[in-house]
This record gives structure tokens, sequence and C-alpha cells, in this order.
């Protein structure tokens, strides 16, 4: 069988296009045609392509197991059909719609095949805007309405801008050894069960356009280094010790003489929880690390002052009500900076130049000496607040909501780190407790915001510490998570330490995992509650580990 052959000839401006060129060229044709077939017509539409260039090394027990390397441009939809006053995005009973489709785009510049792809895919979302708007005029007279009337979506000023990110340097040659000296000294370690070594090196850039004249290109690096080792106790409770670091360059990670001490710190930690007792429900007086102390404040405040949830009525609204009112102790305030890059020698998760719908990063205060001034906001308005502040944030393949950037806690109430302690020791004295708590590194939290579950929050803590009030040393306890509910737990600030500590993450909710940074000084807390963890089910191994060289 003969088959025809395929020739393909592309000569000169139509090969020369830029990405943002063709997204551009390819959003007019769309979006012009949809204004005049459209039923409903869009009055808005955007175009953002993630690119991510990535590679993944994954060691452990002294060996390379992983060395991935991915190349992905991932393609983001909007379109909004009606009006900036009642669109298809308007959430009714909670229901938060999905139109974007997320879908994979080719990593060459070449027009003909991203315009297929875009097009196949606006004509999909475009389907979907145009049948949910159509329900919800038709539902509007059955339903209860919130009891904010503000617009669904914002105007806002065109940015054009184009600044490509470098990419990361580093050499295989260098670190593969080091990865791997790193998870033989782990492995050394007779309490770990299983442990690894994760080192990432990311470079995104993200292309943004719209049909109000917004032209971007923009984006950063990232690089992350992870050791954990995993444990089992006698009684079966799971166990783990983690480190991790991350930077916009390889070349800004600490160095090698202070990476070894944390590799073997985590060693260290894993064989003393070991040994450490369960400690029982408890609530008392405590202090919280820096790093402990921004994920607390990540957890139970900033996500309660995302703009979306003060109008959504599945939402609990902890704060909607509370403009200008006090939410925080007299002495803390707290900023939002998307704009900072470094926080002295450490590099920021949550810098971006731009947010995800093309709005400027700005510094935002949202508490000013403990009452409240504004939430973080998208391009979704809400009464009082009519415009976004560069808080619009996704993962690809999600849609946009507000979300946190750089938390920033600033106190008035500062003293020396001996001086928190003794405060400590005095109000365990006072409340006349058996001890109180010192959380010296947490790896995460979650909470509840929705008026349909607790308005609770849970952080995770890894080294927890006893304090005696009669002198004897600390002691390390294990099994222990903090629970308790956002505005009786911000009452119980008392002061804060005088050095801050930076948590760099990433964070999830409904737009997907984004990066986030929490900047914070230690905390003292005259009442914290603390749960047990569930203990686990299964022993540890009945075979005896095996030797290096095998054999019995």
């Amino acid at each position: 069988m003969r088959y025809p052959i395929l020739i393909v000839f592309c000569a000169g401006a139509a090969c020369a296009q830029s990405l943002p060129q063709i997204l551009n060229e390819e959003l007019q044709r769309n979006f012009t045609v949809l204004k005049q077939k459209g039923d409903p017509p869009p009055y808005f539409m955007a175009y953002e392509v993630t690119e991510s260039e990535s590679q993944v090394i994954t060691a452990t027990m002294g060996s390379i197991v992983a060395n991935n390397k991915g190349h992905t441009r991932a393609l983001d939809i909007t379109v909004r059909v009606g009006s900036a006053k009642l669109d298809n995005y308007h959430v009714v009973g909670g229901q938060r719609p999905r139109f974007t489709p997320g879908t994979e785009i080719p990593l060459d510049d070449v027009p003909g095949a991203i315009r297929r792809s875009v097009w196949l895919a606006t004509d999909r979302t475009y389907r979907a805007a145009a049948r949910r708007l159509i329900e919800i005029r038709s539902n509007a007279q059955t339903r209860l309405g919130s009891e904010d009337k503000s617009d669904d979506f914002s105007s806002e000023q065109a940015a054009v801008h184009e600044e490509v990110p470098p990419r990361a340097k580093f050499s295989e040659e260098e670190w593969l050894p080091r990865l791997r000296k790193w998870s033989a000294e782990l492995a050394k370690y007779d309490a770990a069960l299983s442990s690894g070594v994760t080192f990432v090196v990311n470079r995104e850039t993200k292309y943004i356009v719209n049909t109000e004249g917004t032209r971007l290109e923009f984006g950063r690096t990232f690089t992350a280094l992870s050791f954990n080792a995993r444990g089992k106790a006698a009684d079966g409770m799971d166990l783990i010790a983690a480190d991790d670091m991350q930077s916009n360059d390889p070349a800004h990670l600490p160095g090698l003489d202070e990476i070894d001490a944390r590799v073997n710190k985590v060693g260290q930690h894993l064989t003393a929880l070991l040994k450490a007792p369960v400690v029982e429900p408890f609530v008392g007086p405590a202090i919280m690390s820096g790093g402990a102390a921004g994920v607390f404040f990540h957890e139970i405040f900033g996500h309660r002052i995302e703009g979306h949830r003060q109008k959504d009525e599945a939402e609990g609204q902890t704060f909607t009500k509370s403009l200008n009112a006090p939410v925080l102790p007299n002495f803390l305030s707290v900023v939002f900076d998307a704009t900072k890059k470094t926080w002295g020698p450490i590099d920021l998760n949550g810098y971006y130049e731009y947010d995800d719908e093309g709005v400027p990063a700005r510094p935002v205060t949202l508490v000013d000496n403990g009452v409240l001034k504004t939430f973080l906001m998208s391009r979704a308005p809400i009464q009082d607040f009519a415009s976004s502040n560069g808080h619009g944030r996704r993962e690809p393949g999600h849609e946009i909501v507000s979300r946190q950037s750089n938390l920033i806690v600033k106190s008035k109430k500062q003293v020396s780190d001996a001086q928190l302690r003794q405060m400590l020791i005095d109000e365990i004295k006072q409340q006349n407790k058996p001890y109180g708590l010192y959380f010296a590194q947490v790896t995460g939290g979650f909470t509840t915001t929705q008026r349909r579950g607790l308005q609770a929050f849970t952080v995770i803590p890894l080294m927890v510490y006893r304090v005696y009030a009669d002198g004897r040393p600390d002691e390390l306890v294990r099994g222990v998570d903090i629970v308790g509910t956002p505005l009786a737990s911000f009452g119980k600030i008392a002061a804060t330490s005088d050095k801050t500590e930076v948590f760099n993450g990433y964070c999830g909710a409904e737009s997907g995992s984004v990066p986030v940074s929490a900047t914070s000084p230690a905390l003292l807390v005259t009442e914290i509650e603390i749960q047990k963890k569930d203990r686990g089910q299964e022993t540890a191994p009945v075979l005896p580990r095996p030797t290096d060289g095998g054999g019995q």
C-alpha cells in the first residue's frame, strides 16, 4: 500500500511568530466570531499558558531511584458571557464552576498546531460557559441570592510586560553524588524504615493575553531540596522527621556543610522520636517557633480573609462583618506582599510579578494594629471592594480565586527568646499546669472554612517539647496535633519574639496548589489545645533490617 506524503511548507512571518503573538491573534479571532455569533456572546476572554521545564531527582539508601525531566505547556481559558454584573462565574449555592480545560498544547511555536489546539479548547469552554449562564438566569427566580450584590467581575487596567525568566544552572555531575551521599547518611540510622532525598529544579514561564489588551510574558525559577526519614514506634505510631529548603536558584541553597548537618539532624530527630513518650490531650500555654507561627497564621487567618469567601454563602465568613474592627491583638499587623523576593538571605516562595489575571502584585496591609482593613482580592468583587489587589491565583487546570502570597506578621510587642521562655514558665505557674509546650517544627496544616463543617483548624507538628517550670530539661514528645477554632485562638496570643522565621511551601485549595510563604516571629499563646494522632494499625517489621553486604 502506498501512503500519501504530507509536505508542510512554512516560511517568513508565519514561522517567526512567538507564542504570545499566536495566542493573541487566535484570541482576537475567536472573540470577534463569538461576539457576532454567540448566544449569549462573551464580553471578556483570556488565554493563559503555563510552560514548565522541570527536573526531579530522588535518592534513597545511597542510590538514585528517579531522575525525571519534564517540559509541558498547559492552556487555561477564561470565557465570560453575560455582563460584569452577572456572568457564568456567578456562585450559586456554594457551587463554584469550572470551565478551563487546562489542556496541553504543543511545545514548538508552530502557529497551525497551536491555533488548532486553542480553537477547539475555546469552543468547548464557550459552550460550557453559555450553558451555565442560561441555567443561572433560569434559576434566579427560585434561589435565594447572596446578601452581597456586587458584580461578578471587575474592570482592571491592561498590563504589558515581557521578561523571560532565566534558566536555573546546576550540574548533574555535582548533584547526583551529593544526593547519594545524603540519602546514604539517612539510611545509617536504625530508626529509619525508609528515607529519601528529593531535589527539584523548575523554570515556569507564564503567557497571558486578554481582550482588554493585557500582554504578559513572565515567570520564575524554583529549587527545592528535601529530606525525610520514616519510622514506626513500638506502639504502631508512624513517625516522620523531615527538613526542606527552597530558593530561586540552586546557588542560593545553604552551603554543603550546613546541609550535611541538617541531614543528620533529621536522622537524630527520628531516633529521638522513637523513644519519646506519647502526649495526652492537653490545653495550656505554649510557644510556637516562627516557622510554626507562620503556618498557624496561614491556616487559621489567611484562608479566612481570601476575598471570594466573603461573598459565598456556603462559607463560614468568619471575618466578613469584621471590617475596621479588631480581629487580632492590637500589637499585631499582617501584610501580604507578593512583590517581596527575599527575607534576609532566604528566597520567598510566594513571590510573583503578576497574578494569574494579569494584575500587578502589590503589598496589601490586611490587619493594621489588630484591625482588619481589607481582604485578599482577585477580579471577583465583593461588597466595598470593587477591584483586585493582585491575589487572583491558580494551578494550571483550575479556575482563579483569591489566594495567599507572602504572609508577613509584624509585632510591636517583641521580647528576646529568653524573655519569651520566661513568660511561658510564668504562665505555666500562674495556670498551675504541669508543663507548657514548645512547637519547634511543623510540616503544614489544614482548615475548614465552609458553614457545613466545623470552623476549625489543624496544624501538624513534627517536633514538640514539654517545657517544665521547675527547671527540668525540655522533653521531646510525639503524637501531637494542634487543633482549635480561629476566633478563640487569636485572643490567646500574648507576646512575640524579636526574631522572625520563614516557612516556604505550597498551599492547596479550590484553585489548586500555589507557592506561598509565611514570615513570623515566635508566639507565646496563653492557651492552645492539642489532640492525639492516630496510632496506626501495624507494628514494626518482624524481620531484622539487612546488612549492607547482605546475608544474615
